[in-house]
């Protein structure tokens, strides 16, 4: 049953860049991460033809879904709701992407809000660079979820068991992708799709807080990028995301790109998921607003 139980005592929070130079990061953890940046290489061994290129941004752009639609936009915000097989579904596909279990995930995020660009925040490019903010963060003695604050996830013993066997969903993709498709798509089709994965995601954590035009006055330096987005389904409208969190849709304008709205606009239409939040219409009154205190409170 222990496998299905929150842990009766609360690990150490994260509160900011603790490894001071490279030999002070978790380099034994690392080592599956480098592993698969090393296998990804094996494309040059086995090439790759226009089926596995289609499998590699078809894993692609549904494990970035899997990572802002259920990581982040359902799970760290709560910004829909959906009924707990979907639920369940979304944090597969999510870790599927091998980015830490979903609560890990949503823990970490939250604090990322609460603390943005300041001492505490974890991954701020502003405070600890670029390198930390991109993928030094994940391994510096930063690996135990954070339980106390995802109260509100952990009450389901199957997000609990998923986040401790947070490995499980990449190895089982792993292996259906070579019995599937062989080396070819093992090494083009997952390996390398997966370190793409990887850093599509981390940009939003080391590029999106310095390069890029705000709108609003954040208490932040959140910023947004349309070039983010695109390779992000939707999360490089990153300054429009921290001046409202609690909007579904993070490309507040018609002309602001935002994938990961649009699929699950299509999953509303046929009751996958429902109750979507829309942003306020005061976020269209006025460019620059001052930060408002209710902004942060709204994740």
């Amino acid at each position: 049953m222990k496998l299905f139980e929150v842990p009766d005592s609360p690990p150490r929070i994260a509160v900011g860049q603790r490894a001071r130079s490279l030999r002070e990061y978790e380099w034994l953890a690392g080592l599956p991460m480098i592993a698969v940046h090393v296998a990804a290489l094996g494309v040059f061994w086995t090439g790759m033809d226009a089926g596995t290129w289609a499998l590699c941004i078809g894993l692609y752009f549904a494990r970035m879904f899997g990572v802002t639609g259920g990581y982040h936009r359902y799970f760290s915000h709560r910004t829909f709701k959906t009924g707990r097989v979907v639920q369940f579904l979304l944090a597969f596909l999510a870790q599927t992407g091998a980015q830490r279990g979903v609560l890990w995930w949503a823990a970490h995020h939250r604090d990322h809000h609460k603390y943005s660009d300041t001492e505490r925040d974890v991954h701020s490019p502003v405070r600890w660079g670029f390198w930390h903010s991109h993928v030094g963060w994940i391994f510096d003695r930063n690996s135990e979820t954070d339980w106390p604050r995802v109260k509100d996830l952990s009450k389901y013993p199957e997000l609990v068991m998923l986040d401790k066997l947070w490995m499980l969903p990449p190895v089982m993709l792993g292996v259906a992708v070579y019995l599937l498709a062989g080396w070819q798509g093992l090494f083009g089709g997952f390996m390398l799709s997966t370190v793409l994965l990887w850093h599509g995601t981390f940009t939003i954590n080391s590029l999106s807080h310095i390069w890029g035009k705000r709108r609003y006055a954040t208490t932040d330096d959140s910023r947004n990028n349309w070039v983010l987005a695109i390779i992000t389904m939707g999360e490089g409208w990153h300054n429009n995301h921290h001046h409202f969190m609690g909007s579904t849709r993070q490309g507040f304008f018609w002309w602001e790109f935002d994938l990961t709205y649009y699929i699950l606009r299509a999953m509303a239409a046929v009751g996958l998921v429902w109750d979507l939040r829309e942003p306020p219409a005061r976020v269209y009154e006025d460019d620059l607003q001052a930060p408002r205190p209710d902004d942060r409170a709204a994740a």
